[in-house]
């Protein structure tokens, strides 16, 4: 099986939860006991991507410092007993992670291009996750990479069904469904087209791009001269436009309790919820503080 990096980018300003984000970046956030990060670094590696690259800047060191050993901390634990967090630190920080750098923020397009020198062209591919994405069940990028290799190692992206009023804060598909097309209880579609945060009016469906991406090794080379597109920014969508003049693409859906979006303060609450409702020894604490809220 030939390699698979896997890139995340994580190089945003965070605004939209200003001010938590001006001393903690919003991929450190916690979701649970964790930070968001973490949750998709650890989905990468359960699809068995070979590397993992964090596209980062000088303004978030302790994303770093989370994926470093600790072990003054590791060795406290233990000295008073506390096992098992002293495992959880030991592990976030012995996981395979690397790092390269975007100095500006040009557009995602442009991320996943400053971690150009970690794909090479013989690769089967390349994953490209969000990092205010999360897919816990780590199953997501196994389902695409058998989409991929029964399609002749095609590119092919996650999307998701969302309300026609709210498409214009996503990249949105043209798509048909590909008949007979099962691929593990998966049903699969051959993109025509796509848009980046396209007017209602305009949009070709309301199929939305969803923050995993499993890409073809020539996306590296077009975004290399992708030329700045909405927001005045570099855009992946607009390099994977240029590639299907090249070779097909295929999207899958994720489930609606599959994925979670935690680009906001409202999506990264509810994220929270929804996964303390899933653990048996947080699922009551949540039950307790609901019935005080209707109470």
């Amino acid at each position: 099986m030939k390699d698979m990096k896997a890139i995340i980018p994580a190089a945003g300003k965070g605004t939209r939860f200003l001010p938590a984000s001006k001393a903690v970046c919003k991929e450190m956030l916690p979701v649970l006991d964790k930070p968001a990060i973490q949750y998709v670094v650890e989905e990468a590696l359960a699809a068995q991507a070979s590397e993992v690259v964090i596209i980062c800047n000088d303004d978030k060191p302790e994303i770093a410092q989370h994926f470093s050993p600790q072990v003054d901390l590791e060795r406290s634990l233990e000295d008073k007993g506390k096992h098992e967090l002293a495992q959880s630190v030991r592990h976030a920080g012995s996981l395979p992670v690397s790092f390269a750098e975007q100095p500006v923020a040009l557009g995602l397009g442009h991320a996943v291009h400053c971690a150009a020198e970690f794909v090479n062209k013989d690769d089967a591919g390349f994953y490209v996750l969000l990092g205010d994405v999360l897919v816990p069940g780590n199953e997501l990028l196994k389902r695409m990479r058998a989409v991929s290799e029964a399609y002749n190692n095609a590119s092919v992206i996650a999307v998701i069904s969302v309300p026609m009023e709210e498409v214009s804060r996503f990249g949105v598909i043209d798509a048909e469904l590909m008949s007979g097309s099962q691929q593990d209880g998966t049903a699969v579609w051959r993109i025509r087209g796509m848009v980046e945060k396209p007017a209602q009016e305009d949009a070709p469906s309301n199929l939305a791009i969803f923050g995993r991406y499993l890409l073809a090794p020539a996306v590296m080379r077009l975004l290399g001269t992708t030329a700045p597109g909405a927001g005045g920014e570099i855009q992946l969508t607009d390099a994977l436009i240029e590639l299907l003049k090249e070779e097909e693409m295929y999207a899958i859906q994720v489930g609606a309790d599959e994925g979670f979006d935690c680009g906001t303060i409202a999506d990264w609450l509810t994220t929270n919820m929804i996964l303390a409702a899933r653990d048996e020894e947080l699922s009551e604490a949540l039950q307790a503080a609901c019935d005080k809220i209707s109470g």
